[in-house]
């Protein structure tokens, strides 16, 4: 895969909250991801590409469940955090606003779960016209079928799939 333009390439982490990365998950636990993430993030710092965090919260409750901020250490000094709440990053969140004002036209997605919040997501990306990456070992799902769906079926189709170690930078503008 060839190297992203650092200044039209974004990394957008999905869902990456102490409860969800502690779920039961496959085909990888959330802590393999969490660590294929903050590495793939470490690469997007250094090349001065943006990194955007996704979170979720519950509507309609006085708090939210223990567990639902970002895991600690996740999110560094001045990247933006995008609370969602519905199953995808885009609707009523700012985040295509966010994303154009920061000149992104390609997106690299990772989070839990592929199926959910990844797939849901990068499908309305895709609407909006958000060339796509998919970090395929900084993903996991309930379910390891459910992962391999989205990764090999749907995902080829809106997208490039591609494990973490592929995805690099031309490096600082």
């Amino acid at each position: 895969m060839p190297a992203l333009d650092p200044g039209r390439t974004a990394l957008v982490l999905v869902d990456l909250m102490e409860r969800i990365v502690a779920l039961p998950l496959a085909p990888r636990p959330g802590t393999d991801v969490l660590t294929a993430a903050a590495r793939l993030a470490d690469t997007f710092r250094a090349a001065g590409a943006p990194v955007v965090h996704i979170r979720v919260e519950r509507p309609n409750v006085d708090a939210q469940p223990p567990g639902s901020a970002l895991v600690a250490d996740l999110v560094h000094e001045g990247e933006p955090v995008v609370v969602k709440r519905t199953i995808g990053g885009f609707h009523d969140t700012g985040l295509h606003e966010l994303l154009s004002g920061l000149g992104a036209t390609t997106l690299v997605l990772a989070g839990i779960a592929t199926n959910l919040g990844v797939e849901s997501t990068a499908r309305a990306a895709g609407d909006l016209g958000y060339d796509l990456v998919f970090a395929e070992d900084a993903m996991t799902a309930l379910t390891a079928a459910e992962h391999h769906a989205s990764v090999e079926l749907d995902f080829p189709r809106l997208g490039t799939v591609a494990p973490v170690s592929a995805i690099t930078l031309d490096g600082p503008e």
